[in-house]
């Protein structure tokens, strides 16, 4: 084989050393633009009573998102509450007890595929699940659809942790006669707790976006969230969605400009935290 001469080899290296720059530089770009796009517009809505009113018809006065904001914190506790301690589970059952059987292959093959599923997917399973069945949306529906989408970054995350761990800890702790299971979840847990909180809460920024499942599972509402297992709840994503596609009025579109801002700085804020507080020393 023919070996290309050190000048054409050196402009190929360039070559591609300034088109990885420069895609890497119009992503940024991209990024900033959207970030200054939804700051300019959306700080015209921010006011006090913008935050503490609910959401309300064209026309009525001092409409705001609280009902909206207190409805996505439910639906996404709830779906923490039903995602996270299954995701972990399943990541230690991958890591330390069938890491090379079929059925942890099968199971890690699953797991890999869910996490490219589209999410309106996810929502139209919920909806056949739990709201076909029961007759009504709820924000438990909300949650389920998320927590689905939450499992498969969880379970991956928290066995790539766990195989991180040296194995002499473990060595170490059952030559004292520690039970597996404590071993697991005192020893290990402890010493990959930053990678694992890290990721459950890039999880959490992740669903915290999603508009297409609950607009199968926990739809819209203007009223608060009193009835979170049986009526539709409220929530950020989907009300942008509603003034921003589904009205023709500007006063609601300047609203939908308003809750994009808080849920953007509320998700960059969430990241930023995780990549701060819980990076790797070294």
């Amino acid at each position: 084989m023919k070996r290309r001469g050190l000048l054409v080899r050196k402009t190929l290296n360039a070559a591609i050393g300034v088109s990885a720059m420069l895609a890497a530089a119009a992503g940024v770009a991209f990024l900033i633009w959207i970030i200054y796009t939804v700051v300019s517009m959306g700080v015209k809505e921010l006011n006090w009573s913008f935050l503490i009113e609910p959401t309300k018809p064209y026309g009525i006065p001092d409409g705001g998102i609280a009902n909206a904001i207190l409805g996505t914190i439910m639906i996404t506790l709830g779906a923490v509450i039903i995602g996270v301690p299954a995701g972990l589970l399943g990541g230690v059952y991958l890591s330390e007890f069938s890491y090379n059987s079929r059925l942890g292959k099968t199971i890690r093959f699953s797991a890999n595929v869910m996490m490219g599923i589209p999410s309106i997917i996810v929502g139209l399973f919920v909806y056949t699940l739990l709201v076909i069945p029961t007759g009504h949306f709820s924000g438990f529906a909300g949650a389920v659809s998320l927590a689905v989408i939450m499992f498969p970054v969880i379970i991956r995350t928290t066995e790539d942790m766990l195989s991180m761990a040296p194995n002499t800890l473990r060595e170490s702790a059952l030559a004292l006669g520690v039970p597996r299971w404590k071993t697991t979840l005192v020893i290990l847990f402890r010493y990959v707790r930053s990678g694992l909180i890290t990721g459950i809460l890039l999880a959490v920024a992740r669903v915290s976006g999603e508009t297409a499942p609950l607009l199968f599972t926990a739809l819209w509402s203007d009223g608060w969230p009193t009835s979170f297992f049986s009526q539709p709840t409220p929530n950020l994503t989907v009300t942008i969605n509603e003034y921003a596609t589904n009205s023709p009025y500007e006063d609601l579109h300047i609203r939908a400009w308003g809750a994009a801002l808080l849920i953007t700085a509320a998700i960059l804020a969430l990241n930023i935290f995780c990549r701060t507080v819980f990076r790797e020393k070294r």
